[in-house]
């Protein structure tokens, strides 16, 4: 039982997509709302690609960038902050966090998606030329 949870975690890691499409599916299934849906799937999904980017990251270059992700996430936070504090006066921590929650999806979506083609581009080619 340890063993298939296991493969289970491991395949959501390493197929974020994957999580983001099911997460989708049950929660339409369930609210029959679309955009709700969509959203909730979207913060859900979110650390799985914050995972996958490092986990990418270990199998590119071959060393941990963890530090540095941790170092990205508390100066979008921190930039957040300020500019919600500019612009309203207050600081609503429920808004900020929704907002920089989501920002960190985009940012880490993209960087998912970037790092998979860039490894697959880089092994195909030191393949090819070895």
């Amino acid at each position: 039982m340890n063993s298939f949870i296991s493969s289970i975690i491991t395949i959501f890691l390493t197929v974020p997509l994957l999580g983001f499409f099911i997460i989708y599916v049950l929660n339409k299934l369930i609210t029959k709302n679309t955009r709700k849906s969509f959203h909730k799937a979207l913060d859900y999904s979110t650390i799985l690609f914050i995972v996958a980017v490092h986990f990418l990251l270990i199998t590119i270059w071959g060393k941990s960038f963890f530090g540095l992700i941790l170092l990205i996430l508390l100066v979008i936070a921190m930039v957040f902050v300020v500019i919600h504090w500019k612009i309203k006066g207050e600081i609503i921590f429920t808004k900020v966090f929704k907002g920089f929650w989501r920002f960190n999806f985009l940012i880490f979506f993209l960087a998912y998606i970037s790092l998979t083609v860039f490894g697959i581009l880089r092994s195909a080619l030191t393949f090819t030329f070895s």
